[in-house]
């Protein structure tokens, strides 16, 4: 990231790896009641971070991201079982897509950095 202030923190992995909230801002965020967020855990649609016996509920990016997708499918009229198929499908598609541009992105850093011998950029 440069030093320009323009953040984005939807571009910053590392951001997104270590966004984690809890339940009750989960439920706030995307409007699903947290009821129906532990239901869909203990159904393994969605995942908790686990940080101990009795600790709340916290949820990472992707979780909340099935969250709202899944809550948008319910809202279009599809069963809770057919959302979360369809929720599933996509997310590995979507990681399918950010793996090959990860492997993109090293090829052509690798490669940028391999001839430049000279040390100036």
């Amino acid at each position: 990231m440069s030093g320009t202030g323009n953040f984005d923190p939807l571009l910053d992995l590392d951001f997104l790896k270590k966004l984690i909230v809890g339940i009750g801002e989960v439920s706030e965020i995307t409007g699903v009641p947290t009821r129906k967020i532990r239901y869909w855990e203990e159904k393994g649609i969605v995942e908790s971070v686990k940080e101990g016996e009795g600790a709340t509920r916290r949820y990472d990016y992707l979780n909340i991201k099935k969250i709202l997708l899944i809550q948008d499918l319910l809202d279009e009229g599809f069963t809770l079982d057919a959302a979360a198929k369809k929720v599933e499908n996509r997310m590995m598609t979507i990681n399918k897509v950010f793996s090959k541009l990860a492997n993109a992105s090293l090829d052509i850093h690798e490669s940028k950095f391999d001839g430049d011998d000279d040390g100036q950029e």
